[in-house]
């Protein structure tokens, strides 16, 4: 009969094991993050591990990772390309979507005292209780608005739908009024449009974020039904948005063919086509250099494949395409991840557009047009888009 006692290891000996398990382990772990991280990847796990387990200072983790991101997305040398906190994704969602909770103003900071009202959105809550573009915000709910406070009184404005923001508003002749607004959800307006003198279709394109093309559909619509002869599109001051957008308006405009090209970081080459209906009209495009982006290849593709004349100030060469990529901290890199190029192939990058009538405003009067209350007349710009399709 066999002996069957049981064999022991000594305990030095299962731990030199364990020791040497636990390190083997720690190698394939590493070899896995170095095979799918890199060195620059895993230096930056190190660096980071280190800082929370040995540092002996206090410091704020949150402020911490906001800046090691930002700092990272900077040394790209992209200007297109940076880093948002979790607050900041929310926004620029919500922008995008063209709808937004608020009161429907938008506003600027360089003020000394006060929040300075640069447009009113049509339709929205702020219009209706009167408040006008180019009014000082003094305070909000009774706190008055300094240097110091500034951020906090423009998130004071916002808040949930339903609820109520008192501001104390001061005109252009220093009377100052108090104000009780709602907060509702405001459609933004992307597309406004008249007809003016010679039977000429004014449109106007403030990005090309969602439901921009439709309401240009409808723009465009109306104007060909009241009878316009020639069209004139304004993209200034439009920051850009989505391409789908972008071709869908050129689609309504453009005869058949190529109208757009983009190619994304894995050397993907797309061509978006428009098909063989749409406005046979003759078209002027208003650009300046805060055209940027859809704004610069809508005015390119409508000048390459319809002979549109471009009017206004050079552009700023936007040719990259950003994504929102979400970060599990809640923040996001809006970073440059395509190149953009006309139906025929040309790249904007570094050289923008430039216009076929060169017309240049002064800051006072670029000022009026951002806030919409530049009269037609005074508009040397679009006069001069006027004439050149009169000429033709």
């Amino acid at each position: 009969m066999k002996d069957k006692r049981k064999r022991t290891i000594p305990l030095g000996r299962a731990v030199l094991l364990c020791v040497l398990c636990l390190l083997a382990g720690m190698a394939v772990v590493l070899g896995l993050l170095g095979g799918m991280l890199g060195r620059d990847g895993v230096t930056l796990l190190q660096a980071n591990y280190l800082i929370e387990k040995t540092f002996v200072g206090e410091y704020d983790r949150e402020a911490y990772m906001d800046t090691v991101l930002n700092t990272m997305v900077e040394a790209l040398g992209d200007r297109w390309s940076y880093y948002l906190d979790a607050e900041s994704v929310q926004q620029t969602q919500e922008t995008r979507s063209n709808a937004y909770v608020g009161i429907g103003i938008t506003i600027s900071q360089e003020a000394m005292d006060g929040l300075e009202i640069l447009s009113v959105t049509p339709g929205g809550a702020a219009q209706a209780a009167g408040i006008q573009p180019g009014e000082i915000i003094r305070s909000v709910d009774g706190t008055v608005i300094t240097k110091e406070n500034r951020e906090e009184m423009v998130d004071a404005i916002r808040g949930q739908e339903g609820t109520s923001v008192v501001l104390t508003v001061e005109g252009a002749d220093g009377v100052q009024r108090t104000v009780e607004i709602v907060r509702g959800t405001i459609q933004g307006v992307s597309a406004q449009w008249s007809m003016l003198e010679g039977q000429v279709g004014y449109l106007t394109i403030a990005n090309f974020y969602s439901g921009t093309a439709q309401q240009v559909s409808q723009g465009l619509t109306e104007l060909v039904k009241q009878g316009a002869q020639a069209l004139v599109l304004d993209v200034r001051f439009n920051p850009g948005g989505y391409v789908t957008e972008m071709t869908e308006i050129l689609d309504q405009l453009l005869p058949e063919g190529d109208i757009f090209r983009s190619e994304d970081y894995r050397g993907r080459e797309y061509v978006y086509q428009s098909d063989e209906m749409g406005t046979f009209l003759p078209m002027a495009v208003l650009i300046n250099g805060d055209s940027y982006s859809a704004a610069e290849f809508l005015a390119a593709q409508l000048q390459e494949s319809a002979g549109a004349v471009l009017v206004g100030a050079q552009t700023s060469g936007k040719g990259f395409s950003q994504r929102l990529l979400p970060l599990v901290g809640g923040g996001g890199l809006n970073l440059s991840t395509a190149r953009y190029f006309t139906g025929a192939g040309r790249s904007l990058i570094g050289t923008g557009l430039t216009p076929d009538l060169p017309v240049e405003m002064d800051e006072e009067t670029q000022i009026k047009c951002y806030r919409g209350q530049l009269p037609p007349e005074e508009d040397l710009q679009l006069q001069a888009a006027l004439e050149a399709l009169a000429g033709e």
